[in-house]
């Protein structure tokens, strides 16, 4: 067999249908210039030198910022667990302030205002 005869029946490039052979080399084309506008946009943002003051970028950095979506995180259970309980261990200090401040808070407002006493839910358990 000879080579010609392979890339047709193989689907070469001279199997497709003459419209699709078009659509194709017009995507690659498409994916071309993307390239060229994308390098040409990132020529165009590069850093000046380190004397020359401020970065010539959309937002100050010299680079337009990434967006994506993340869909998903692998991270090991353990070293999750771990971080939960220093998580935990370092919220205690915080609640114990929070607690202070709020009865702090309390006492003040019972000596400033009187009058709410009356409204304090007193709860007592029968021996």
């Amino acid at each position: 067999m000879t080579d010609a005869h392979l890339s047709l029946a193989d689907g070469g490039p001279d199997d497709l249908p003459r419209t699709l052979r078009r659509e194709r080399e017009a995507q690659r084309e498409a994916r071309e210039r993307e390239t060229r506008e994308r390098a040409a946009a990132e020529q165009a943002y590069a850093p000046e030198p380190a004397l020359s003051g401020f970065a010539s970028g959309p937002n100050g950095y010299g680079m337009e910022p990434l967006s994506g979506t993340v869909t998903g995180i692998e991270i090991p259970f353990f070293r999750l667990m771990a971080f939960f309980v220093k998580a935990v261990f370092a919220a205690v200090p915080a609640l114990i302030i929070l607690g202070i401040i709020l009865w702090s808070m309390g006492q003040m407002l019972t000596a400033y205002a009187p009058w709410l006493l009356k409204l304090k839910i007193l709860i007592t358990i029968p021996n």
